[in-house]
């Protein structure tokens, strides 16, 4: 059974770019950022309500999003279910002659089991279906704290150039003798 609408997922060129205005400008929370080798790109999550937006970067030039990119521009990519049972969920879409992309389930970001339905039986949409592991919680938080170091770190590393840019700019003449020190 649907439970609710996980996320919608949107390719963009730059996650950066899009960051500035999906958080910047429209005000939604970012939650994590992961990178996904088996697919090639990088994801941020975006909260809204019980949903989130999902932004897609694809890394290199062979993924399937890297493809989408390139023939249909950025947009969006697919509508994602979450699920109580996907394996269930599988079954039912085989047994009404749904065409699927993933056969079984994958684990996809943050731990959770994912497949794919192809379009050909959705109208055109692009549709995954998730199911909760035990271990997304965990995964998630994992992730959160490591993007709160990293933040941290690149914050502290920001400081010391720029107090080292405002440093080189002093003079002599601005109350520092030649050796940096102070006069008296």
């Amino acid at each position: 059974m649907i439970k609710k609408i996980s996320h919608i997922a949107i390719v963009v060129p730059e996650l950066d770019e899009a960051l500035s205005f999906w958080v910047e400008t429209l005000g939604l929370p970012l939650e994590y950022v992961e990178h996904v080798p088996d697919q090639d790109v990088d994801v941020a999550f975006l909260p809204s309500g019980d949903s989130e937006i999902e932004l897609l970067e694809p890394i290199g030039r062979d993924s399937g999003v890297a493809r989408f990119l390139e023939r249909r521009g950025p947009g969006i990519h697919h509508i994602c279910f979450e699920v109580d049972d996907i394996d269930q969920m599988l079954v039912r879409m085989r047994e009404a002659g749904v065409p699927l992309i993933d056969e079984t389930p994958t684990i996809g970001t943050g731990g959770k089991k994912i497949a794919f339905i192809h379009p050909k039986g959705t109208g055109g949409v692009l549709v995954e279906l998730y199911e909760i592991t035990a271990e997304e919680t965990a995964r998630r938080r994992e992730r959160l704290n490591d993007m709160r170091r990293r933040l941290l770190r690149r914050r502290r590393v920001y400081a010391a150039g720029i107090i080292g840019f405002f440093s080189g700019l002093r003079t002599p003449g601005d109350g520092q003798n030649e050796n940096g020190g102070h006069f008296s």
